[in-house]
């Protein structure tokens, strides 16, 4: 056991963990269990140790933790909650390019008003379908940028949703800029998505 400031292990603690190996073991005070203890090990530190030896191999580890997930990841994400879309939405979205991008750029910030790029998890860039006009034929195909760095940054604080619940958040939100819908109809979009 590491020794920490100011602790010492008393025989209180020691006493607390042979309760805790006996109550819920009765093998734990058999004599088999002091078998490769320390000579120097009391019979109480003895269970102890061995209770913890027992522990470590009774409860696995359930979870593993990776690295963040990448653009890409992001980018399969994004793309499931699109063919989640009700199918009248899901047929003018595809022509819409979505970009997956660390953060939003110095100019895109500044054109916004914002100065935390952290604030910025998803932008719609193009003309909304209600306003289009066969002049316009020339311009650049609308876009969706998803903002990774921010999108994680905001799972991690929230802590109460997945990410795959927040990224399509974010995708349908600018989806509904692209249709010019307005933020009950983005939330009712969400709801049937």
């Amino acid at each position: 056991m590491a020794e920490r400031e100011g602790f010492e292990p008393s025989i209180r603690f020691w006493r607390i963990l042979t309760f805790q190996a006996s109550a819920f073991d009765h093998s734990a005070t058999a004599p088999h269990t002091l078998e490769g203890m320390p000579p120097s090990c009391g019979r109480a530190e003895a269970q102890a140790l061995a209770l913890v030896r027992r522990c470590a191999y009774v409860v696995p580890m359930q979870r593993t933790f990776g690295h963040a997930p990448d653009a890409d990841e992001i980018e399969a994400l994004a793309r499931a909650a699109i063919a989640r879309l009700p199918q009248q939405f899901r047929v003018h979205v595809g022509g819409v390019l979505l970009r997956i991008e660390e953060f939003a750029d110095e100019e895109t910030l500044a054109a916004l008003g914002i100065d935390d790029p952290f604030e910025l998890t998803g932008l719609y860039e193009g003309v909304p379908l209600g306003e289009k006009s066969i002049a316009e034929s020339a311009v650049m195909p609308d876009c969706i940028r998803l903002f990774r760095g921010p999108i994680l940054d905001e799972w991690i604080a929230r802590g109460d949703e997945t990410l795959e619940h927040l990224v399509a958040h974010v995708l349908i939100h600018e989806v509904g800029h692209h249709f010019g819908l307005s933020d009950e109809d983005i939330a009712a979009l969400e709801n049937a998505a």
